[in-house]
């Protein structure tokens, strides 16, 4: 059997470590990566990091604007997804690739 004095609580500071740690992955992703798919998962995780990081002080400072934040922060990242995906949709359409370099070639 399990001793309750052996359990470890989850405190603010895991949660910001974790959201410090999906942020960076989000960050390399998008630095590191040509595929649009990819950058924009990439900023998908980006964006839930800071969300975590909003729900986590929220919970933690007993306070509820950091929860509606999170609310405005998922409409941008819905907006951002569906913008994103139509220009990788019309770069696929005229490139049968979907590579960030093809976005040099969308002037005029």
């Amino acid at each position: 059997m399990q001793s309750t004095e052996a359990l470890v609580s989850v405190g603010l500071n895991h949660y910001l470590v974790l959201s410090a740690l999906l942020f960076t992955i989000g960050a390399l992703g998008v630095l590191l990566r040509k595929n649009m798919i990819v950058i924009l998962m990439s900023i998908e995780l980006m964006l839930n990091a800071v969300n975590i990081s909003f729900v986590a002080f929220a919970t933690y400072l007993d306070n509820l604007d950091g929860k509606i934040m999170v609310l405005f922060v998922m409409t941008i990242a819905a907006a951002e997804a569906a913008v994103g995906l139509a220009l990788a949709v019309n770069i696929f359409k005229n490139f049968r690739e979907v590579n960030i370099r093809f976005f040099e070639h969308l002037r005029g």
